[in-house]
């Protein structure tokens, strides 16, 4: 049986997407907090909705509902029905969310975060090599 036996004719299981492609598409992100994924779905400007289960991704959930565009996270050690509903529903229909999503989207896009890194490393570290 493959991954997605059993889980009806209205499910598509993928072993793998391309996030800049799927994200943009989506009514709101849910994801586990990875840096990766949190990036990607910063970068699509669509509210995310985060379940965490270990180190980091626990960190990027906090700092998704602080900066606006995530509900509250759904730790994975904790998760319910209930829990996970209320905070989808919350992640599509909250017009907040989304704006903000969209606003922080287009911010992230018109960085140039390499040059951005680049120029953080010289002001912070040149002063000590010379």
């Amino acid at each position: 049986m493959g991954a997605g036996a059993g889980l009806g004719d209205d499910i598509l299981v993928l072993d793998e997407a391309p996030h800049d492609w799927l994200f943009p598409r989506m009514a709101a992100v849910v994801h586990h907090g990875g840096t990766g994924t949190t990036s990607g779905a910063l970068v699509s400007g669509r509210p995310q909705m985060i379940c965490p289960f270990l180190g980091d991704q626990l960190f990027w959930a906090r700092r998704m509902e602080q900066v606006g565009v995530a509900p509250a996270g759904q730790p994975q050690s904790r998760l319910s029905p209930e829990g996970l509903a209320q905070a989808l529903g919350r992640a599509v229909s909250d017009e907040a969310l989304a704006a903000r999503a969209t606003d922080l989207g287009a911010l992230v896009r018109a960085e140039d975060g390499v040059t951005a890194a680049v120029g953080a490393l010289e002001r912070h570290l040149a002063p000590s090599l010379l």
